[in-house]
């Protein structure tokens, strides 16, 4: 049996406890809701923290999903995966992102993991998370807390920084549906992108200070928005995914007006693939549906922005090569009819 590491466990009832004990461990702490990635990786001692915060009795980040007018859909971040796919609130206006919650994982993990845990999740690598001793065999690399400065990264030794992979499911969705995330210290609370909450960086691949926490996130309402979350994984449940693509449109007067696609698990931050919207912003639809050669068009243009490297499930060149197939895949859903309009 694998046996997690001592640590000291704390379990505050209130946002504002919790904030002052992040601070004073001064970055020695670790916050923790349902610990489904977490605690099999302190098992695998790829994380060590000294000290877990539980975010389990926090009332305030518990709240209900709840509309704000002036905001759109507030979602706390300690609601679980379950109660995200669930919610009448996200199946009526983002039926996208009450899928893609409901896809991940098992409904075990669901309902225990939250959506806050699933936006922070670790970036991972076949080089990192491994045990102890297959990490000792190959000399550790530059992610793991066993790691040196001047170890190199075991998958790509002349990169500069670590290529692990964003997992997130729900990360690119969120890129996609232009979501905003509060974040909240012991100085106060600040607003963040979706986008620009993640970093591409395999170490570093959150803009997250150690004493901060990610309250909730703010989902705008959408008008005229078709939206769509496709993944490629070798299983159909249970596996994380190694290549996703967020796709969302807004259309008007029969043209594109707006549109966003977003890549995941091929880097180590959801990457937007510019050009790809370029060609579908303006395009004129017919019959009400995307053009065939329109799709093909951005769908090609999107392997550009997917850079994976061999340190997951599946061959690198297969994932890159896919890219153009899931996108492809994603816009073409979009046209049919059973893709309801977000609205």
């Amino acid at each position: 049996m694998i046996r997690l590491p001592e640590f000291s466990y704390y379990s505050p009832k209130t946002l504002r406890e919790t904030l002052k004990i992040l601070a004073s461990e001064r970055g020695k702490a670790r916050a923790v809701a349902g610990g489904t990635d977490l605690f099999p990786n302190m098992k695998r001692r790829v994380q060590t923290p000294a000290v877990l915060v539980s975010l389990n009795q926090v009332k305030e980040l518990h709240r209900n999903i709840s509309r704000r007018r002036s905001a759109g859909i507030v979602i706390p971040s300690g609601s679980t995966l379950s109660e995200v796919s669930r919610n009448q609130l996200i199946q009526q206006f983002y039926p996208s992102l009450s899928k893609t919650a409901s896809s991940i994982a098992t409904p075990l993990i669901q309902n225990m993991g939250t959506i806050g845990g699933n936006l922070c999740l670790d970036t991972r690598c076949t080089y990192y998370n491994q045990s102890p001793e297959w990490r000792e065999s190959v000399g550790y690399c530059m992610k793991a807390p066993e790691g040196k400065p001047d170890i190199p990264c075991r998958v790509a030794p002349g990169s500069p920084q670590c290529v692990a992979v964003n997992s997130s499911d729900t990360a690119p969705l969120f890129c996609a549906l232009q979501g905003e995330f509060t974040l909240v210290s012991s100085d106060g609370e600040r607003k963040i992108k979706a986008c620009d909450f993640y970093r591409n960086d395999g170490e570093l691949y959150l803009n997250l200070k150690p004493d901060e926490i990610l309250s909730e996130m703010i989902l705008p309402l959408p008008e005229n928005l078709k939206v769509c979350y496709l993944k490629l994984r070798r299983r159909g449940s249970f596996d994380f995914p190694v290549l996703g693509v967020a796709a969302a449109l807004k259309i008007a007067n029969q043209k594109v007006e707006e549109a966003r696609i977003f890549l995941n698990a091929v880097s180590s931050a959801p990457i937007e693939a510019a050009e790809s919207e370029k060609i579908l912003i303006g395009s004129s639809l017919e019959d009400g549906k995307l053009k065939k050669e329109t799709i093909a068009k951005s769908a090609r243009q999107a392997v550009k922005y997917s850079a994976p490297y061999d340190n997951t499930d599946f061959y690198a060149f297969w994932r890159k090569e896919m890219t153009e197939v899931f996108v492809k895949r994603a816009l073409e859903s979009l046209n049919e009819p059973e893709i309801l309009k977000e609205l």
